[in-house]
């Protein structure tokens, strides 16, 4: 561990510091590029947006630039460590962006703590970029951030954190209960943690066809319920008051359990109790609500997957975002909707059940991989993501009448 710490920072600090750069895209070598460039040129498409503000797409980077916004309250597993400590995972997410999309980014740690204020100055700055992807703010306050941004703005608006996570999960649920010849309308859902990406999944599954009454969602205080007062708006549609009060009683029968939570918080006698055939997400980061050896060990009937990419089924958001944005930046769209998530949903699915190509074989050194329980989800190295998934997405955009182009 401690050679990955030396060598992190190494990686951030050598040949310069950082990870993400400027670059220019047009030539600067002679004195009439720069008077192109710049004065006196420059004025003349200011002139032409003046006129025609979506000129702005002709003339300037902005179609294809997404703003990484962060206020540092909820970073990676690090917690509140404030925007400024954050900045590295935001440079981070650039990389990503730029590595899998070809997106460019521009990260942007704002030192606000109140949302209104930090509402205000993502508003004001808004004009500069094609979309915003919100990243790493903790709840309650990311779901009035988002929801206040996608009403102000006629950008995309994603917090990736809720949305991103809930595509890549539910396309990894697609796929398995394919394999379990499993309905999702059927299924008993237990969600571990009601935060940001708690709350999102479940409301990608029930769009998807889950049934409110068969999820039983549940914080530190147990399965959400009525006679819990502290309960907001985003978490009040997923109240059960059907008897379960904690995770023992709700575990028990349960088809599906979802883990947004943290570490060694399924016990082997929890999963023991589910149903047969048992699809297990245990996504909490580094360690998961139960090992995957000891679920193995426990069930050998089950689906099973992580957010570590060490072990079978990682649910990585790098699968989903990149070209989410990449199919909405194409089409000029005004906001990210239920039927551009759907698309990227049923996009991604469908990719890990199709022929693994032999370049993501060699990646994962593994000449047999193919669809089933231990490849539910595609491999982010699977060079068909960006076509696929963007392009669904930029469908589902103009069918759904969200998009300019």
């Amino acid at each position: 561990m401690s050679d990955l710490k030396q060598d992190a920072l190494d990686y951030h600090q050598h040949p310069v510091p950082g990870k993400i750069a400027t670059k220019l895209t047009k030539p600067t070598e002679t004195q009439r590029d720069l008077s192109l460039a710049y004065s006196p040129g420059v004025a003349e498409p200011c002139k032409e947006i003046h006129k025609n503000p979506n000129d702005v797409y002709k003339y300037t980077a902005k179609g294809n630039l997404v703003a990484v916004i962060t206020d540092g309250t909820a970073v990676l597993g690090l917690g509140d460590i404030g925007a400024m400590a954050g900045k590295p995972v935001m440079e981070g997410k650039g990389v990503l962006f730029k590595r899998f999309a070809d997106i460019d980014v521009f990260d942007i740690e704002v030192n606000a703590k109140d949302p209104q204020e930090f509402i205000q100055t993502v508003e004001n700055i808004a004009d500069t970029f094609g979309g915003i992807n919100l990243e790493d703010i903790a709840a309650p306050h990311c779901f009035e951030i988002e929801k206040t941004l996608i009403e102000k703005l006629d950008i995309p608006v994603f917090h990736d954190d809720q949305h991103g996570t809930a595509i890549v999960i539910s396309a990894g649920i697609t796929n398995a209960l394919k394999l379990r010849n499993k309905q999702l309308a059927d299924c008993k859902i237990v969600c571990l943690g009601a935060g940001a990406a708690g709350v999102a999944s479940m409301t990608m599954l029930v769009n998807l066809g889950a049934k409110q009454e068969n999820i039983y969602m549940i914080d530190r205080q147990g399965v959400l319920r009525s006679e819990l007062s502290y309960i907001d708006e985003y978490r009040r549609p997923f109240i059960n008051d059907n008897g379960a009060k904690n995770i023992e009683s709700a575990i028990k029968d349960a088809d599906i359990f979802i883990g947004v939570s943290g570490p060694n918080l399924l016990s082997a006698e929890m999963l023991a109790s589910m149903a047969p055939k048992p699809i297990v997400f245990a996504l909490a980061n580094p360690d998961p609500e139960i090992k995957p050896e000891l679920a193995w060990q426990t069930r050998d009937d089950l689906i099973m997957a992580t957010g570590r990419s060490d072990y079978p089924n990682q649910v990585n958001n790098v699968l989903c975002f990149p070209f989410l944005f990449k199919g909405a930046l194409s089409v000029r769209a005004k906001i990210i909707n239920t039927e551009m998530k759907i698309a990227a949903v049923e996009a991604i699915a469908s990719i890990a059940r199709m022929d693994v190509p032999d370049s993501v074989k060699h990646i994962h050194n593994n000449p047999d991989l193919t669809f089933g329980e231990h490849y539910v989800i595609p491999s982010p190295f699977d060079p068909r993501l960006n076509e696929i998934v963007s392009k669904a997405v930029a469908d589902a955009a103009v069918k759904s009448g969200v998009a300019r182009i």
